[in-house]
This record gives structure tokens, C-alpha cells and sequence, in this order.
């Protein structure tokens, strides 16, 4: 018996890059930090909020790559002079990764109360029905 994949499945043509991105998904294995939020502010509008605390505006990027926003955080070390008796604060760097469908783009992002919150739009396109004409020989 063989196997029939996604993008193999003969009434599902074009599938094959859906296939791909849901194996990139599985095997990026986000550790859970930073912890995040995703909602939905409208039918086509969606937040991402990250907590970030201790992390300045400085200290972290926000970049699209190939329908992936990729959020990344370094804080500086600016530690030095200071002893501490207990550190639960996590100041490690990180990168968060979030597959966008298509159509999705990046709205803005702003930082508030120690928590980066990244605006999402969905443009919906027209529906528009093609009409296809035979050709004769």
C-alpha cells in the first residue's frame, strides 16, 4: 500500500509547498521561550504579544523571511559591576519563529508594559471567477 502525501494527492495540485512548510513547522521546536499570546483582533487582523522583560527596544528584531516572521532578542551585557544574590530573571537570547499564511503581512509592532506586540493584516483578495476558453484546432 503506498502512501499518499499531501502534495501527492491527485485532487490537491500546487499542495506540494504546503507540505514542506508543515515539516518546517514540526521541526522548529520553539522552546516556550519567550512566552507568547496570538489573538484575533478582527476577521483579518491578528496580535502576536511576546513577554519581553528586560529587553529594550534596542535588543530586539523583528525581520520576514519567506513567509516566516522571525523575532530574535539579544540583551547586552551590561552586567558588569553588579553582583547578584538570585537571578530569576531570564536574559537569554532568543528567536521566534511564526509561519504566515499568504496574504499576511507585518502591520507594526510597538513595546508596552514589557510585553512586544507585532500587528498582523490579512488582505482578502476578490473573489473573481475566470472564465476559460476552449481553443479549437
Amino acid at each position: 500500500m503506498t502512501k499518499l502525501t499531501l502534495g501527492s494527492h491527485p485532487y490537491l495540485l500546487g499542495f506540494d509547498q504546503l507540505e514542506r512548510l508543515v515539516e518546517r513547522t514540526a521541526k522548529s521546536g520553539n522552546d516556550g521561550y519567550p512566552p507568547y499570546n496570538i489573538e484575533q483582533t478582527s476577521d483579518n487582523s491578528y496580535r502576536i504579544s511576546l513577554a519581553v522583560a528586560g529587553f529594550d527596544e534596542n535588543d530586539l528584531s523583528i525581520t520576514v523571511e519567506d513567509n516566516q516572521l522571525v523575532v530574535r532578542g539579544r540583551q547586552s551585557d551590561d552586567n558588569e559591576g553588579r553582583v547578584f544574590l538570585h537571578r530569576g530573571i531570564a536574559a537569554r537570547q532568543f528567536q521566534k519563529s511564526f509561519v504566515l499564511a499568504e496574504g499576511v503581512e507585518v502591520g507594526g509592532a510597538k513595546t508596552e508594559n514589557g510585553l512586544l506586540h507585532i500587528d498582523l493584516t490579512r488582505s482578502v483578495p476578490d473573489t473573481v471567477v475566470q472564465t476559460i476558453k476552449i481553443n479549437q484546432k
